[in-house]
């Protein structure tokens, strides 16, 4: 058997995580037509078809399943012996909107340190404003915000993330009564926007919880306690959107925005990982 390209087999571990040839190519630093050379080459050396493709969806096959994890042993296998001579760590701290990253958080984090070992991640989760304010100020080398306004011009926009009225299955809104509304605290650019569509349509609404921060609001609707208005890719496990069924405006969506300050090539490459892996999961 001809001896594998360990560059493809890299491309082959990041399309079956990230389920996309495009968000592969993106991690990566090129095109997508590159990785699906690659992989054809590979299936070629192993015999073997490795994904299921369709227009709208990317699965490994039986075969790619079977392939994958001694994949990713000699994906792995090939950087460590390309690092062995390299002591220096560098310290990356990112920040991520509590309202951007959601179930994906493991996966971000798994491919950072399987892609840069010799990077040490400092994940911060916070408002975009916050977020923004430590960036400016240095503290942070890279944020992932939502942008509220057209002020700032000065990131990269990465996708567009859509808001939806959440709340249990069996949540109860009694006609005539002002809707219960859990919402963030009010420097909150999410819960701006929130109250704002219910005020514009002239529906009544009360706060009965405030939570500092996604995964107190989201257990206040996981409680039953409350709706709130949440990002599509972090609603918390079993709740439903409820939008149609309260007579709810549609809440608009804001872009993802990318503010770095990461010059070197270790920082970049996790960034662009970090980039395609929230890409794939946007919803």
């Amino acid at each position: 058997m001809k001896a594998l390209d360990v560059e493809a087999v890299q491309a082959f571990v990041l399309v079956a995580e990230l389920k996309s040839f495009t968000r592969a190519a993106e991690a990566l630093d090129t095109t997508q037509s590159a990785v699906s050379l690659k992989i054809k080459r590979l299936e070629a050396v192993l015999g073997r078809r490795l994904f299921e493709r369709t227009p709208r969806m990317v699965r490994l096959s039986a075969d790619g399943g079977l392939f994958l994890e001694p994949a990713r042993a000699l994906a792995a296998a090939h950087r460590d012996a390309l690092q062995s001579f390299t002591a220096e760590r560098r310290r990356l701290v990112v920040g991520i909107s509590h309202h951007i990253v959601g179930a994906e958080l493991p996966l971000l984090i798994k491919r950072m340190s399987a892609a840069e070992p010799h990077v040490v991640l400092e994940l911060r989760i916070s408002t975009s404003r916050d977020l923004l304010e430590q960036f400016d100020a240095g503290a942070v080398d890279a944020a992932f915000v939502l942008q509220h306004d057209n002020r700032r011009r000065d990131g990269d926009v990465m996708f567009a993330q859509h808001f939806a009225w959440m709340a249990t299955p069996d949540f109860e809104h009694r006609p005539g009564a002002p809707l219960s509304l859990a919402t963030q605290p009010g420097n909150c650019g999410v819960r701006a926007m929130v109250v704002g569509a219910l005020d514009a349509a002239g529906i009544a609404w009360t706060e009965v919880f405030v939570g500092g921060g996604f995964a107190t609001l989201g257990a206040a609707v996981s409680a039953g306690l409350a709706v709130a208005g949440l990002g599509r890719r972090s609603v918390p496990p079993g709740t439903v959107e409820v939008g149609a069924r309260l007579g709810l405006p549609p809440l608009p969506s804001r872009d993802v925005v990318l503010y770095s300050s990461a010059a070197d090539r270790p920082a970049r490459a996790a960034l662009r990982g970090f980039s395609a892996i929230l890409r794939a999961a946007k919803a």
